[in-house]
C-alpha cells in the first residue's frame, strides 16, 4: 500500500494556508511533517482523512495504491487517525471499545475471538471487561491505537499521538505504534514538535516542507 499526496494545498478564504505539497509515502514507511504552531499540518492531516473544517477548502490529489480518494467520504477512504488523546468511549468497556473499531465483514462469535486475540497479543486479557477510567495512560494508549487498527485502515496518520505521555511511556508506546505499522505495511503520516518521536532514517518534511 502507497500512500501519495499531490499538489495538495488548502485554503481558508482566499488566503492559503501553505505552497502546493506533494510526496509519497512507501509500505510501512512513516513520514514526519515538522513545522511551527498554526502552519496548517494538523489541518493537511484532516483534509487527508476527509474531515476538513467547512471553513478549508482544498485542491489536489490524495492516492492509495493509485485510486484518488478525495472525492470518497471519510469512511470510505480507509485511512485511520490516531490523536493526542486516546477517545476511548468512556461508557464502552475494553472489549467493547475494540469491538467497535471491527469492519462489519466480522459476525457473532468471530467478533469477540479477534477482541480475545487482540488482548492476547498485547498480554491485556485482565483488563477487557474494564472501562478507560479503570486503566493506565499506556494501557490506553495501545488500546486506542488497536481499535483503529483492527479497522484495516490502508494508511494511517498520527496527529502528535505521544505528546501527552510521560517520556518513559512515550519511548515504550513510540516504539510499539511504529512495529505495529512495520509489521502491516502501512504508509502512515506523523506530524510532531519533537525530533525523538522520529524514526531511525525516517523521511522528514521540515517547514516549508521540502524532504530532508
Amino acid at each position: 500500500m502507497t500512500l501519495s499526496v499531490e499538489n495538495l494545498t488548502i485554503n481558508n478564504g482566499h488566503q492559503p494556508l501553505f505552497a502546493p505539497v506533494s510526496f509519497t509515502v512507501s509500505p510501512g514507511e512513516v513520514v514526519t511533517l515538522m513545522g511551527p504552531s498554526g502552519c496548517g499540518k494538523s489541518t493537511l492531516l484532516s483534509a487527508i482523512a476527509g474531515h476538513l473544517a467547512p471553513a478549508f477548502h482544498c485542491q489536489g490529489n490524495v492516492s492509495l495504491n493509485g485510486h484518488n480518494v478525495m472525492g470518497l467520504a471519510p469512511n470510505l477512504r480507509k485511512i485511520g487517525v490516531l490523536f493526542q488523546d486516546d477517545l476511548l468511549f468512556p461508557h464502552l468497556s475494553v472489549g467493547e471499545n475494540l469491538m467497535f473499531g471491527l469492519p462489519r465483514c466480522y459476525q457473532g462469535n468471530e467478533r469477540a475471538a479477534k477482541v480475545t486475540d487482540t488482548l492476547t497479543t498485547l498480554n491485556l486479557t485482565a483488563i477487557a471487561n474494564k472501562m478507560p477510567d479503570e486503566i493506565s495512560g499506556g494501557q490506553r494508549a495501545r488500546i486506542s491505537l488497536m481499535r483503529m487498527l483492527l479497522s484495516k485502515p490502508q494508511a494511517v496518520l498520527l496527529d502528535e499521538p505521544f505528546s501527552k505521555l510521560d517520556k518513559a511511556l512515550r519511548d515504550e508506546f513510540r516504539q510499539f505504534v511504529f512495529s505495529q505499522i512495520q509489521q502491516r505495511q502501512i504508509p502512515a503520516i506523523m506530524v510532531t514538535h519533537d525530533d525523538a518521536d522520529i524514526p531511525a532514517n525516517g523521511q522528514v518534511l521540515n517547514w516549508p516542507w521540502q524532504t530532508s
